[in-house]
């Protein structure tokens, strides 16, 4: 039976879900979620991937260790940066320097948006049905960074959990993801390659 729930109750329901995971299931689950990254898409040198900084108050994806591998392997590392309404992709290296937002949200000092083509974006979410639309925190940063002039060829979410119940209200500007990649599967969706 196909449950189908709106956004603010799939919100609810796997906000609370990941907040009962420990630490260690948390890392644990974090460094499945980069093998199986690593074994889908394989990224080399030189290519560009645009990660999220995690919110470790709200148990999200270590990436950290997405990072440092992205570092030991010669990929490029781009980071948000929320800049008014909207998110910049910001490209930082190893010695980076990063401050507090206001959200309490890690971002890099700089303020000068890279402007080139990304071939990874790793996404944070909360919940992503089979069709790959992604329910996150509600304000629309990344749905409209999708729709700017950056371009992006693969928009993947990382997620602890795999698709389930359905969205009732996807609305016209929510993109949808390309890939979600769980600690034990991936899910694809539209894969432009």
């Amino acid at each position: 039976m196909d449950l189908s729930l709106t956004k603010n109750e799939l919100r609810a329901l796997y906000k609370a879900k990941r907040m009962a995971l420990s630490q260690d299931e948390v890392n644990f689950l974090s460094q499945k979620l980069l093998e199986n990254f690593i074994l889908q898409f394989n990224p080399i040198e030189n290519q560009k991937v645009n990660v999220f900084l995690s919110i470790e108050k709200f148990n999200e994806v270590n990436t950290q260790i997405f990072i440092d591998y992205f570092f030991e392997n010669k990929i490029r590392v781009f980071v948000p940066k929320i800049k008014g309404e909207k998110i910049i992709s910001v490209e930082i290296f190893p010695d980076y320097k990063f401050e507090i937002n206001s959200w309490g949200i890690k971002e890099p000092i700089s303020n000068i948006a890279s402007n080139v083509e990304l071939d990874y974006v790793l996404t944070p979410l909360l919940y992503c049905d089979n069709f790959g639309n992604r329910v996150g925190y509600g304000k629309g940063f990344y749905d409209s960074f999708f729709s700017d002039d950056y371009r992006i060829n693969n928009k993947i979410g990382l997620n602890f959990f795999s698709p389930k119940e359905s969205i009732s209200n996807v609305f016209e500007k929510d993109v949808a993801l390309d890939c979600l990649i769980t600690p034990n599967n991936t899910f694809k969706f539209n894969l432009n390659n």
